[in-house]
């Protein structure tokens, strides 16, 4: 009479079989991770631009013109100036004094690509400004009063 031998732990196969499977989870997660960090940050950027918008109109109705540079907005209109997400780039900006007007953007383009985002901005491409002009092509999210 032969007695059956009990296995108590798992072949190499099994095991091989599961940590491939983890592996494989766990890059869709990270995945998933990265393109919801870039809609966070993209979604900070067109927030930044916007709080920056408000302040540029409210410096032009206290003082009847736009600021030379977004650093004359802190500490009144903004505790600080709003810095990219990227911690590297602040956001592009530049006056026409004598058209009263402005251009704002990000200095970096929407990583998401977003194009819902993108259909409420100005596109401005050749702006008037005398000095600091850039383009709002897209995927610069950019705006003007």
């Amino acid at each position: 009479m032969r007695h059956k031998k009990s296995s108590a732990g798992f072949t190499l196969i099994e095991l091989l079989v599961v940590i491939t499977i983890i592996g494989i989870l766990s890059i869709i997660v990270m995945v998933s991770l990265n393109t919801a960090r870039g809609k966070a940050r993209d979604a900070r950027r067109v927030s930044d631009v916007r709080q920056l918008q408000l302040a540029l109109e409210m410096h032009q109705d206290s003082n009847g013109r736009y600021p030379s540079d977004l650093s004359e907005l802190a500490p009144q209109y903004v505790n600080a100036e709003p810095m990219d997400p990227n911690g590297i780039d602040g956001y592009q900006y530049c006056v026409n004094s004598a058209r009263n007007s402005y251009h704002l953007g990000t200095s970096v383009g929407l990583e998401s690509g977003d194009g819902i985002i993108l259909l409420s901005d100005a596109d401005i491409i050749s702006d008037d400004c005398a000095s600091g002009s850039f383009s709002g092509e897209d995927p610069i999210y950019d705006v003007r009063p």
